[in-house]
């Protein structure tokens, strides 16, 4: 039996044959296993962000991404205000309570304030009394990456944007819904984009989250 295939640089495919034999035995993984990621959220993430799969994943379907950019280090000490700069580019936490989207309810979609590229919707958003912004899940997942920090003497799972590898928070397992997550981002990481101007900002594919709810 032939098929055909898209070799790993998806620049050009080829034909290869593969041997189909007969089904033979069958072994079910540990119980603990069973839907891990669900149970064990956090920890699957640990996993998921040292595999590298994301970044595979990026490297051969990177056409099917959407290209959003760092400016340089000198454009960025421009764009951003000295608490942003901190928080995305050195990893810094602001202050609980008292940053701009910690009781934030208005409808849009927060995006990544250094490349602009979507990160968490309104509709995900939810207070966990935590002071910082909190989400139960990202918008776009692939604009999200885990991991693990052990600074401070804890090992957390720390969330970047994945192309301006931006700092944003840390993510835990003590959400809502059928996640568990909560995603503690801080609001300097942030730009908002109110429903009303995503269209015009070029948000426009994200608008059809509204109307499913």
């Amino acid at each position: 039996m032939t098929f055909k295939v898209l070799d790993a640089s998806h620049k050009f495919d080829r034909p290869i044959a593969t041997k189909v034999l007969e089904f033979s035995n069958f072994f079910p993984a540990e119980k603990y296993h069973q839907g891990y990621f669900k149970k064990n959220p956090v920890q699957f993430q640990a996993y998921e962000a040292g595999s590298g799969r994301l970044d595979y994943i990026k490297k051969v379907w990177e056409d099917d991404f959407e290209d959003y950019k760092k400016p340089k280090k000198e454009e960025l000490k421009k764009k951003l205000d000295k608490n942003s700069f901190d928080v995305t580019q050195n990893g810094a936490t602001e202050t609980a309570f008292n940053n701009e989207f910690f009781d934030h309810h208005e409808e849009g979609i927060y995006v990544d304030k250094v490349s602009g590229e979507p990160l968490f919707s309104s509709l995900d958003k939810f207070d966990s009394g935590c002071g910082w912004p909190s989400f139960s899940k990202p918008l776009e997942a692939w604009n999200i990456e885990s991991k693990v920090d052990k600074s401070f003497g804890m090992e957390r799972i720390e969330v970047k944007s994945s192309h301006a590898d931006s700092h944003l928070g840390h993510v835990f397992s003590d959400g809502l819904g059928p996640t568990k997550l909560r995603y503690c981002i801080n609001s300097a990481a942030l730009k908002f984009i109110p429903k009303s101007e995503m269209k015009k900002k070029g948000y426009k594919k994200y608008l059809n989250v509204f109307e499913k709810k």
